[in-house]
């Protein structure tokens, strides 16, 4: 018999980094009335981690340098994440005093997850100009 357990806190154990995630939801104005979608963000500070998949393309054109690469995302499996969500990292490290960012954070968006049953891995895509 496997133990998913001991396999999952192994796994855990790797998670330096923090991820809050967004999704565009239904929001009602309390002035206007109307309705308009928003970002809000559904999980906060959650521990992951996140590796790069491959190494980044350079797009530069005379107007500017597109930054383009891909990452994987390993976070708990029970967190509901789904495709084009909106996920903002921070890189960190664990310390002697506790947990640490090392850089600033940096957003992403969310593809299909695949989920195990000790983490789920998804392949976010950071687009922005360099």
């Amino acid at each position: 018999m496997v133990n998913l357990t001991g396999h999952r806190q192994a796994i855990e154990r790797l998670y330096t980094d923090r991820a809050t995630v967004y999704r565009y939801m239904s929001v009602k104005d309390p002035v206007t009335h109307e309705t308009k979608q928003e970002a809000q963000a559904i999980y906060s500070d959650q521990p992951c981690r996140i590796s790069q998949k491959a190494l980044a393309q350079n797009s530069q054109t005379e107007a500017q340098n597109d930054v383009l690469y891909e990452t994987k995302l390993f976070i708990a499996p029970e967190l509901e994440l789904r495709h084009g969500d909106m996920v903002e990292v921070i890189r960190g490290r664990i310390a002697p005093t506790g947990w640490e960012p090392i850089a600033a954070p940096r957003k992403y968006a969310a593809g299909e997850p695949f989920l195990y049953s000790t983490h789920q891995e998804v392949s976010i895509q950071r687009k922005e100009w360099a």
